[in-house]
């Protein structure tokens, strides 16, 4: 399926101003672009954590595969139960994988160990601490247990036949056991997404270098990387490309034929040096380059093509903080697309903020956090202090981020405000 136009897709927006767009219509405009890339691979159920299911899995059996026993305790014919007491004699024991193999008669029961096959003629379990054993019998109290309890049914975690879990899942451990427990050993999961980065600035130097007057050393670059990893992108890193052109066109090119999205740091301003925007126009198309956030405001998205192929690109602003901000609320929602997950946003939480925090309607802000339990056992939030973007230090320290809406106004303490968990989105 061909991607549509940026050109009409922006035609279609009401109001659509590329110069200083809401937030939430960015992340529309982003959302109605992306369509997941194809194709699929099939690798080892241990490589699979973290990978994207290109298809729906079947389960090819039934789970659990028979009627078993919830705990240890004691099976029987739970139509044997009264009012009155009840005693039976122990024909037998069952353990997991070792079956008992015999027809129970009235009157009996066997002794059963938890995940072991129910006996025939048995359909309940009585907790072996409820009951009080006499020689080779057992008196179950009146009351002590009803009909069909502590048995777990064939197939009632999951019948043969239905789907297990459902293309587009990001596979997490609790997945990975679930698919072993189905003997299902290969699974089919989408490509690896390639995402190429690099950071723009004649100011920058990578780890190991000097630092020259005036100079500082790249941490965008780090950081985008172990952003990419964690989402289970293939990343290539670019390095550092100066303040020129002819370098940036070079530099763009080369990621359009390597990659299927490419992310910049730095380069989007609008200053005499920062040449991305004039540059990405000149190889495909911009829908917007400033949005109405804070920080982050000068981000660009468009569509890059070169010699045939085609690539999704993220101008993220060059200061630390608005890259990670920009990263996560704008370019992790559309790779995961890119990649075919089906993902939904991380959730909002509310907490009770413990000062003041000045905003101004018309722009959605993102504040660092940290988010901890009041003495009355409700969430609250603090700042993390100084919100410049240039601080990276506070987005180690925090472990939240404090969602301020674009209509929302200035924050009393003791006002509760929305908050986005940092393990949403790492």
């Amino acid at each position: 399926m061909t991607d549509p136009a940026l050109s009409s897709i922006v035609a279609a927006l009401p109001d659509f101003d590329p110069g200083a767009l809401p937030v939430a219509v960015a992340q529309k405009a982003i959302a109605s672009c992306i369509r997941p890339l194809g194709g699929s691979e099939t690798i080892a159920l241990d490589a699979a954590l973290g990978r994207v299911l290109a298809a729906d899995v079947v389960s090819p059996i039934d789970v659990p595969a028979h009627d078993n026993s919830a705990m240890d305790g004691y099976a029987f014919d739970g139509r044997a139960l009264s009012t009155a007491a009840l005693t039976l004699r122990v024909a037998g024991c069952a353990h997991a994988g070792h079956p008992f193999d015999a027809m129970l008669d009235v009157g009996q029961c066997v002794r059963i160990m938890t995940g072991a096959v129910m006996p025939a003629g048995s359909d309940t379990v009585v907790p072996q601490e409820l009951v009080q054993t006499i020689g080779d019998t057992i008196a179950i109290p009146s009351g002590a247990v009803a009909r069909g309890a502590n048995r777990r049914a064939r197939g009632e975690d999951l019948a043969a036949g239905k789907a297990a879990l459902n293309a587009g899942r990001i596979l997490r451990p609790a997945d990975i056991g679930l698919l072993a427990s189905l003997g299902i050993a290969e699974v089919a999961v989408r490509p690896r997404l390639r995402v190429a980065f690099f950071s723009t600035g004649d100011e920058l130097r990578s780890l190991g270098e000097p630092l020259d007057d005036g100079c500082v050393y790249d941490s965008n670059r780090h950081t985008l990387r172990a952003m990419l990893l964690r989402l289970g992108c293939e990343p290539l890193d670019m390095g550092v490309v100066r303040d020129d052109p002819a370098a940036l066109e070079a530099a763009l090119r080369f990621a359009c034929d390597n990659a299927d999205a490419v992310l910049t740091s730095g380069g989007v301003s609008g200053g005499d040096a920062d040449y991305t925007k004039q540059i990405v126009e000149k190889l495909g198309e911009i829908m917007f380059w400033k949005l109405a956030m804070r920080p982050g405001r000068p981000m660009a998205f468009g569509k890059l093509a070169a010699n045939g192929n085609h690539a999704w690109l993220f101008g993220l602003p060059g200061n630390p903080v608005a890259t990670m901000v920009a990263f996560y609320f704008f370019a992790r929602g559309a790779l995961l697309q890119l990649m075919g997950a089906d993902e939904a946003p991380p959730p909002l939480l509310r907490a009770q903020s413990q000062s003041p925090i000045r905003k101004r309607p018309g722009r959605t802000e993102y504040q660092r956090g940290i988010l901890a339990r009041g003495a009355d056992g409700m969430p609250q939030v603090r700042s993390t202090g100084a919100q410049g973007s240039g601080i990276l230090r506070s987005m180690s320290e925090a472990n939240c981020m404090i969602v301020l809406g674009h209509e929302q106004g200035d924050v009393a303490a003791g006002d509760m405000v929305d908050v986005i968990l940092f393990d949403g989105l790492c």
